[in-house]
């Protein structure tokens, strides 16, 4: 039996968006920093690197304000996720070798399947956004 299941991982994903709050979301830019370098550091987790720096750039640009064509629910659940990521003491505590990263990476993934689209649509609009004015944003 697995020991974190894409129903455990669904349970605490919607667990950790239920208690995001649109004030979160500027706590959670301030330590998107410190989420990099956990998932940098794990090997689980580190597949997801780009797709966690994309989630952040749509969290952030939500927060500001610049783009806003996208649900509060799939907003919610990437915070969720990214959260969770931060927390050492979840499902499965990070600090057991070799399966502490294991719940992380399946909450992302399981993230990562419910905004696949609303991420799709946002990766677009940046890249228009980039094109037009000639640098990143």
């Amino acid at each position: 039996m697995p020991v974190f299941t894409e129903k455990s991982a669904e349970k605490q994903l919607n667990a950790e968006a239920d208690k995001v709050h649109r004030d979160d979301l500027e706590d959670l830019l301030a330590r998107q920093r410190a989420i990099e370098e956990k998932v940098k550091g794990s090997g689980k987790l580190d597949r997801f690197s780009a797709d966690i720096k994309l989630m952040f750039a749509m969290i952030r640009d939500y927060w500001n304000g610049s783009y806003r064509d996208v649900p509060w629910k799939s907003i919610a659940a990437i915070a969720g996720a990214l959260i969770y990521v931060l927390n050492p003491l979840d499902v499965i505590p990070d600090l057991l070798i070799g399966i502490g990263f294991l719940d992380d990476a399946g909450v992302v993934a399981l993230c990562l399947k419910l905004v696949e689209s609303d991420l799709h649509r946002y990766a677009a609009w940046k890249e228009r956004q980039e094109d037009q004015f000639g640098a990143k944003l």
